[in-house]
């Protein structure tokens, strides 16, 4: 199973975890304590204390409201900020997956299991978030990959075995990441 894109190294993965940075958070989100405290059900007071850090330990319910809050908020700029990585640096793929061949006649095109981690270059990261978004299937994001890897490890970006044809089949894991 194609697993989603998480970012490597890219700001912070997990959302921040005091009730005082939370509201912090949420108060830039959404431009102003009011907003919050209509989100969270609470009095813009309560909400302004939280930001001061005069209150650290809200009930269970507001805690929880106020986590899911945050996360909401915090997923798509996580994810935004990969994309625009991935765009400018390219990706890295790591599979385990079985590689079969068509090739020149003589040549072997029996298939076997290989793990690869390849770099590919933004064009392809570029594509398969592209498809991602509008909704493609595993087969059709695994075509790409497969394509990626195919002229970047197998044919060497064109410097050989021009007539290849890749095919990848048997995912054991597939696991997208930003270069380092």
């Amino acid at each position: 199973m194609i697993q989603p894109y998480t970012p490597h190294g890219q700001g912070s993965k997990t959302p921040t975890k005091t009730a005082g940075a939370q509201m912090r958070y949420l108060v830039r989100q959404l431009d102003g304590t009011r907003p919050v405290a209509d989100l969270l059900g609470v009095s813009q007071r309560t909400v302004e204390r939280y930001v001061k850090d005069q209150f650290k330990h809200p009930r269970a319910e507001l805690a929880e409201r106020l986590a899911d809050a945050v996360r909401a908020r915090w997923q798509p700029v996580v994810r935004s900020r990969a994309r625009k990585a991935a765009a400018a640096r390219g990706i890295v793929v790591e599979t385990r997956a079985r590689f079969g061949f068509t090739a020149a006649p003589g040549t072997t095109d029996d298939g076997r299991m290989r793990r690869l981690t390849q770099s590919l270059p933004a064009e392809y990261a570029g594509r398969l978030f592209s498809a991602r978004e509008q909704g493609a299937s595993e087969s059709e994001l695994s075509a790409i990959a497969a394509e990626g890897l195919q002229e970047i490890y197998f044919k060497d970006g064109g410097r050989r075995a021009g007539g290849l044809s890749v095919e990848f089949t048997d995912i054991d894991y597939i696991d997208f990441g930003l270069p380092t």
